[in-house]
């Protein structure tokens, strides 16, 4: 199907309109969203992914390749959930207490929902406690926490315990990343993962996935 290889092209392309209107008449003509997304969307952010690690893209352009396919995306989402169908994955993605810088954070998330997630966004400046409940209420398999300053790095140890507490630590699994996280801090909380930029962070929740 053409609409296939131009929605992949739109989104490579970082165009998002054109992601649209490809997906538009890819449904029109018949295909299943599902298809969309594991033909088309993932491949196309895997392979900006691809091209961002080997320098031939840069933040800008994966910003833009993420944007289209969050446009594609939106389009989808109501037939998906008229549907009854569900995304790969469930993940609970936010920046921990204190932390109000999103871009790295939304960087991700597109990352993780152009790779198959289905990604829940708590937003910025999120609590343990709004942590654990989103957990519970979305049954989600993968827990993303972002931090930029130092400061703020004590709330993911407590929202790591919180998650221990609630006894959900062994049915959850715990990625972190941001500019003050490092793969030491990461062992030392007891995360799971850890990824210094967008395209780790995919890489390391399909492996953690993979392992479970």
């Amino acid at each position: 199907m053409a609409q296939v290889r131009e929605l992949y092209d739109a989104i490579l392309s970082g165009d998002a309109n054109k992601a649209r209107i490809a997906t538009e008449a890819a449904i029109a003509a018949g295909a299943a969203p599902m298809d969309l997304i594991s033909e088309s969307m993932v491949p196309a952010m895997d392979e900006a992914g691809r091209r961002f690690e080997a320098k031939e893209y840069f933040v800008p352009e994966l910003h833009l390749s993420s944007r289209a396919m969050k446009s594609a995306m939106n389009f989808l989402r109501p037939l998906l959930a008229a549907a009854g169908q569900k995304m790969f994955t469930r993940v609970v993605i936010g920046s921990v207490t204190g932390e109000f810088y999103d871009i790295g954070k939304n960087l991700v998330a597109s990352m993780l929902e152009g790779g198959g997630f289905e990604v829940i966004d708590l937003g910025t400046n999120v609590s343990p406690e709004a942590f654990v409940a989103a957990v519970k209420e979305q049954d989600a398999r993968l827990v993303c926490m972002s931090a930029l300053l130092t400061v703020t790095l004590p709330a993911m140890k407590a929202t790591v315990d919180a998650l221990k507490i609630a006894g959900m630590r062994t049915k959850v699994m715990v990625l972190i990343g941001g500019a003050s996280v490092t793969k030491e801090y990461a062992k030392e909380i007891g995360a799971d993962g850890y990824s210094e930029n967008a395209i780790g962070a995919l890489r390391v929740a399909r492996d953690l996935l993979a392992a479970a």
